[in-house]
């Protein structure tokens, strides 16, 4: 399955403004797509949208041709019973920024979590498949540590291997790094670059320009809740057609390179 990601005539509003104004895109299946944007764009409202943890005002998000956490009644969508979301939810994994482990489970606790729960994997196969995820990511034997006694770097691998724990079809990433101290956003990364070799889809909010150079096969820029310029990284990243694009990328640039 591609899971090819569309996002049609979406908005969304938080008292009273428009945090996503008529937004239209694609993640093409087994791709990795980039979204930059400056802060308050809309870029982390626009994730939550598409696993329906932020509901739309209008418009609509469908995986595969499947809508998101809506289905059609009549001439309108009607929103879906909770536990048909918590299924849509189930296939699609999400790395938040700042981790959201939980701080009384371990780390082998934090991965075979949600697939016992949402899933019904049984305890042995999921721990099997946790230790093999844990290991992917560089931290194998540190299965019975607490996420306090981890780094950042170490907590939001582990975040990583517990969104993979469902085997989605999708996965989701907000700015991973964002949380990090510089030293540590390298280890991340590096995983996120073995995650997008792999042909699962993809979506990675960030604003490490190079990475998204490097990784994206397709890039998005927003600003004030629109989308501005999107298509392949030789387009958007070396030759914007937009002077917002411009004027952003120039920035960010500097900044990176003097960091």
């Amino acid at each position: 399955m591609t899971a090819a990601v569309h996002v049609r005539n979406a908005v969304k509003s938080f008292d009273g403004v428009r945090v996503l104004d008529d937004i239209d895109l694609t993640a093409p299946g087994g791709q990795v797509t980039a979204v930059l944007g400056p802060s308050g764009s809309g870029k982390s409202t626009l994730l939550r949208t598409i696993n329906h943890l932020e509901r739309l005002d209008s418009g609509y998000v469908s995986i595969d041709g499947e809508l998101v956490g809506v289905r059609v009644h009549g001439d309108r969508f009607k929103e879906l019973g909770e536990r048909a979301i918590l299924r849509q939810r189930a296939r699609i994994g999400f790395v938040f920024q700042d981790f959201n482990l939980f701080p009384h489970l371990t780390v082998l606790d934090n991965v075979v979590e949600a697939p016992i729960v949402t899933q019904q994997v049984p305890r042995a196969e999921a721990e099997s498949r946790a230790r093999a995820l844990l290991a992917r990511v560089g931290l194998a034997g540190r299965e019975h540590a607490y996420p306090r006694q981890l780094s950042g770097g170490q907590q939001q691998r582990v975040a990583i291997a517990r969104a993979l724990a469902l085997e989605p079809r999708l996965i989701l990433l907000d700015e991973p790094t964002s949380a990090l101290d510089p030293e540590l956003v390298g280890e991340v990364l590096a995983v996120v670059r073995e995650l997008a070799g792999s042909g699962t889809t993809m979506i990675v909010v960030t604003h490490e320009i190079a990475f998204a150079r490097e990784i994206a096969d397709h890039v998005v820029f927003l600003d004030a809740g629109r989308v501005v310029e999107q298509g392949p990284p030789s387009a958007v990243l070396d030759h914007p057609q937009h002077d917002r694009t411009r004027e952003f990328l120039g920035k960010v640039t500097r900044t990176q390179e003097n960091a």
